[in-house]
């Protein structure tokens, strides 16, 4: 039995349920400390589950933690050590616990935490410490040394003269991804997909492996660290008896107990399929798993697990690792399928250039899922929509598969009622009677547009990848869909197929979506700064575009009232035509692979910032007292077996803290060396 396992025995005992709770009786909130809320959500329905579909998300659930340790080591190589060394801390430390510098050290822990590593989750700023290094560095010596990541033969002062640099110096690895124009985003960049690599010499390198005309391109790069040794550039493949082989190998562990109860043979294949990936590390067999995985379109019980999202890396080539356990929501599911069996009316009707629309829309489904476990890159921080797979080519030709996380977009509408949010930043009375009538259905089909459709919508030339895009890639990607979905979740189509109530409930999705490109979204940017992240850069291109392009005819605008700032939308309807507008030539520059185009449209409308209105929303979000981020624990499941060691129920529990999660999963799933 490894240690992953968690295991109950209760002997003969009558089977026990533990009910989801009611929303009302639910306590969202769990925690906040720096600028983060941590929230739990529900997993309704889970025991109206068979034995064997609860025991799938249990196996599944166990395979999505088991890689904790790999996201950790990919965004930066120092991650592990600095965990550990302040975990140990944390748990041992004799001294005054009640004291400032302690108390500094264990939020800094907890940003840790969240971060998967000493660099913030969505800014990729290096963490400022407010403890002391002689704290620090005190605090380290003064408990047992066996309880500190040391590698053999290292003395407690080596390694504190490492996490010093690592910790303390603020220009050292300050930053995870970088972004900015003009710079050699490898060599500034602490993300540890790359060393001793200059840019250039990887775009070379991946360039050359490319083949302009194959129509079934590999994912070159996907899932390996590229280094140079003795002068020669080498990849080091994440699979088992490569890179991260411990992480992966319990993975795979757990995946092969997932197999053997599979709810069909097609998924059944698709989990034997992806260990074959694992265990080989071969982008071929990635690709066979990806089209096996879009495929099941019959489980009630799914996942994603694997080197998947490449936001972590500065040219977009290289996957973080992320999983999510979930099941599918058959009530919520009958939106998605209706959007999707309207898949080629959408794509027939874009406003984008006809040449790059598809002939024939293939293989698009949709559901609404309940997340059951959030693991890698998808925790504590995650997506509330997912759209896989990434490859153009496997969209074309076999499809894709797209999720809405309702029970997830639950636990921030709920952790967000009696805020003071609307009060403060809607316009009027107007908008904030429509958000409260409208806004979490409106949301959740944005969301559902975004993944669904505007993902798997539109077609590249021949030759063309969207690698050619490099560095924007991921913020041009994110505009289209979100392009997509405003456009759309205007249309009349939307009433007629029963998604909306009325011609008027979008404006409160357009209301916000600008409002928050423009004005709100700067709450998570410190003065002084630009914005990095690829999707706020992407919201803040398609806002202040549509503002400047409008101007003549004043549909957005700023207004002054009480010395506040706030944005008025005058004219939905041709707001409606601006995006429409946009979503062409962002159509065009990804079909074209135009560099040049995409790097002038996000440089212009979405990297700078009015630093004055960036300071009016920090002091108003201050009054609120809201944190910009939010993040997850997870639920926690039990295996109760019979004497003989049988499962004959899976338990869950929403009982375990911050805290207490994060340790327990270092112990239980730390699996990797501290330097890989």
């Amino acid at each position: 039995m490894t240690a992953a396992v968690m295991l109950v025995a209760c002997g003969g005992d009558k089977k026990q349920t533990t009910a989801t709770p009611e929303i009302s009786d639910f306590n969202f909130r769990v925690d906040t400390f720096a600028d983060i809320e941590i929230l739990r959500y529900r997993v309704p329905d889970f025991d109206s589950l068979t034995l064997e579909q609860k025991t799938l998300v249990y196996y599944l659930s166990q395979a999505a933690l088991a890689g904790r340790d790999i996201i950790y080591d990919q965004n930066c190589r120092y991650n592990i050590a600095v965990r550990r060394t302040l975990e140990a801390v944390y748990e041992n430390y004799r001294g005054d616990r009640r004291s400032d510098d302690f108390a500094q050290m264990t939020t800094y822990l907890k940003q840790v935490w969240m971060g998967n590593g000493i660099h913030h989750h969505y800014s990729s700023d290096k963490f400022t410490p407010h403890f002391s290094q002689t704290f620090f560095n005190e605090a380290v010596k003064s408990i047992d040394s066996s309880k500190l990541p040391l590698a053999e033969g290292q003395a407690v002062d080596s390694l504190l003269a490492l996490l010093g640099k690592v910790i303390f110096d603020p220009d050292f690895m300050p930053k995870r991804v970088n972004q900015a124009d003009g710079v050699d985003l490898l060599l500034t960049s602490a993300e540890n997909y790359y060393e001793n690599v200059a840019q250039q010499e990887a775009e070379d390198f991946y360039a050359q492996m490319k083949q302009p005309d194959i129509n079934q391109p590999l994912s070159y790069g996907l899932n390996s660290k590229l280094v140079k040794e003795n002068g020669q550039l080498v990849e080091k493949t994440w699979k088992v008896g490569g890179m991260y082989d411990k992480a992966i190998s319990q993975i795979i562990f757990w995946l092969n107990k997932a197999a053997e109860i599979a709810e069909n043979p097609q998924q059944k294949k698709v989990i034997e399929t992806l260990v074959d990936y694992y265990q080989t590390g071969d982008l071929q067999t990635f690709d066979h798993y990806c089209i096996d995985w879009v495929a099941d379109v019959n489980s009630l019980v799914d996942f994603i697990n694997g080197f998947t999202e490449v936001y972590g890396d500065p040219l977009g080539i290289k996957a973080s690792w992320e999983a999510v356990t979930n099941f599918k929501n058959i009530a919520a599911t009958k939106r998605t399928e209706q959007l999707s069996s309207n898949a080629q009316w959408f794509e027939d009707n874009a406003p984008i250039d006809p040449r790059f629309r598809k002939e024939t829309v293939k293989g698009i489904t949709a559901k609404v899922i309940t997340v059951a476990m959030l693991g890698g890159d998808c925790y504590p921080s995650t997506p509330i929509g997912i759209n896989l797979p990434n490859a153009n080519w496997i969209r074309s030709q076999h499809g894709s598969k797209s999720v809405t996380m309702e029970n997830i977009t639950e636990a921030y509408d709920q952790a967000s009622l009696n805020s003071g949010f609307a009060q403060e930043f809607y316009w009027s009375d107007t908008e904030r009677a429509r958000a409260k009538e409208y806004g979490p259905l409106t949301g959740n089909l944005h969301t559902d547009l975004h993944e669904c459709l505007g993902h798997a919508s539109g077609k590249l030339e021949a030759g063309v990848s969207k690698d050619n895009l490099k560095a924007y890639g991921s913020t041009i990607e994110e505009a289209r869909a979100d392009l997509f979905a405003l456009y759309y979740i205007a249309d009349p189509k939307m009433v007629e197929l029963g998604l909306l109530p009325n011609d008027s409930a979008y404006m409160t999705e357009f209301y916000t979506y600008i409002m928050n490109g423009l004005m709100t979204q700067l709450t998570r940017i410190k003065p002084g700064k630009d914005i990095e992240e690829a999707h706020m850069r992407n919201r803040a291109l398609i806002a202040h575009w549509c503002y400047e392009q409008g101007k003549a005819e004043n549909i957005i605008e700023f207004k002054e009232k009480d010395g506040k700032t706030y944005v008025v939308v005058n004219d939905y309807d041709k707001l409606r035509t601006l995006f429409g507008h946009l979503l062409k030539e962002v159509q065009t520059i990804t079909s074209t692979g135009n560099f040049a185009a995409a790097r002038s449209l996000v440089e212009t409308y979405g990297v700078k910032v009015n630093q004055t209105l960036l300071n009016q929303v920090i002091e108003r979000y201050a009054t609120l007292k809201i944190k910009p981020y939010k993040g997850f624990v997870n639920p926690v499941y039990t295996a109760k077996t019979d004497k003989n060691g049988k499962i004959i129920d899976i338990e869950v529990a929403y009982t375990e803290n911050y805290t207490e999660q994060q340790l327990r999963y270092s112990k239980e799933y730390g699996f990797l060396p501290v330097n890989n």
